[in-house]
């Protein structure tokens, strides 16, 4: 997810794949038991790399040296467009309006004010002209105030019933099957996975290790400043009209040495927003892996690059060109996209 496109990361608050109230997704009875464990890719140059990165870290592949400590198999992956779809919006924006209207009977002004009125009238045209200059407004308006309690709460009711603008599935279908059995195989050889995206941290928690398997001490995001208090005599904490911390490009990295500690050895994006996070992990040293998910499935899903407003491809597309980074093409190289409840590829 690309800075220019903040509007919907402020929002945005990188939303699930699958709800924790159906359970696991769909896809993860195969990723456990499938031979292959890659069963959804493709046989092909990006499900090859990926393979033999993982035979090398993890001492596999005799020829490649020392294996990679498994203190040190870090794997950091995007959440909008790399582990589930970011169109026609970023979703989570989508959670932002559902929650302006919903307050808006009490804020007769935002009919009036920007970018509030946008968002209202449903103008995502709009509402993506204006970029940053949205971001903190709308983000604050609809979800400080609350406690980190309510908040989470207020997210598994709204997966319970959204659907997708386009697909109409629930939102707990628009996960990647192969982005799942991905996250499986390399915790399966010693890694630890992280997410690092522009949304909420808060958001994510509730969900990701159901839906991923990601614990949410392995979440790392944009974050509103919180505050302790006591009500009634409990100890809440509060989402407070601040953000502290947007974690996107460039910010990407500097969390994670902040959070976590330790440089990614593989890290997985799909937008310009994602670059710098894959050029720092490839810096370092012995092996290494970077890898981008490349939108070209107009059939099943959307195609888009260099000229799209939601997840933006062009600078790290260019620099995986030139520096040899992993370029999945999802058309050519994806068996299915998102998981099948009848277990149908």
């Amino acid at each position: 997810m690309s800075r220019a496109n903040s509007v919907a990361v402020g929002c945005g608050l990188g939303l699930l794949g699958v709800s924790l109230v159906l359970g696991p997704a769909p896809g993860l009875a195969h990723v456990a038991s499938s031979s292959d464990p890659l069963p959804s890719w493709l046989d092909g140059t990006s499900k090859r790399a990926i393979r033999r990165f993982v035979e090398q870290a993890s001492g596999r592949d005799p020829r490649a040296g020392d294996p990679i400590p498994v203190s040190e198999r870090i794997a950091v992956f995007d959440n909008d467009g790399t582990l589930w779809s970011e169109q026609p919006l970023y979703i989570p924006f989508l959670f932002c309006i559902d929650r302006l209207r919903q307050l808006a009977p009490a804020h007769p002004q935002w009919r009036r004010e920007e970018p509030y009125a946008s968002a209202l009238r449903g103008d995502l045209d709009s509402l993506l002209r204006q970029g940053s200059a949205a971001l903190g407004p709308l983000l604050v308006a609809s979800s400080s105030g609350l406690t980190t309690e309510a908040f989470s709460e207020g997210v598994r009711r709204w997966i319970r019933t959204a659907r997708h603008p386009t697909t109409g599935r629930p939102y707990t279908a628009m996960v990647y099957q192969p982005m799942l059995e991905l996250l499986h195989y390399l915790r399966a050889h010693g890694f630890r996975t992280y997410i690092v995206s522009g949304g909420d941290v808060a958001f994510m928690r509730p969900w990701s290790e159901s839906v991923y398997g990601v614990p949410p001490e392995q979440v790392i995001g944009t974050r509103l400043k919180l505050a302790y208090r006591e009500t009634d005599g409990a100890p809440v904490l509060e989402r407070l009209p601040v953000i502290e911390a947007l974690v996107d490009g460039p910010e990407k990295p500097v969390a994670i040495e902040q959070i976590i500690g330790r440089r990614p050895v593989a890290a997985f994006g799909n937008s310009d927003g994602d670059r710098q996070m894959l050029a720092w992990t490839m810096a370092g040293h012995r092996h290494r892996f970077a890898l981008l998910v490349h939108h070209t499935d107009a059939r099943r899903e959307w195609a888009y690059d260099r000229q799209s407003p939601i997840g933006r491809l062009s600078l790290a597309l260019d620099q995986a060109r030139r520096e040899g980074w992993t370029v999945v093409d999802m058309a050519r190289e994806w068996r299915v996209i998102h998981p099948q409840p009848d277990g149908s590829r």
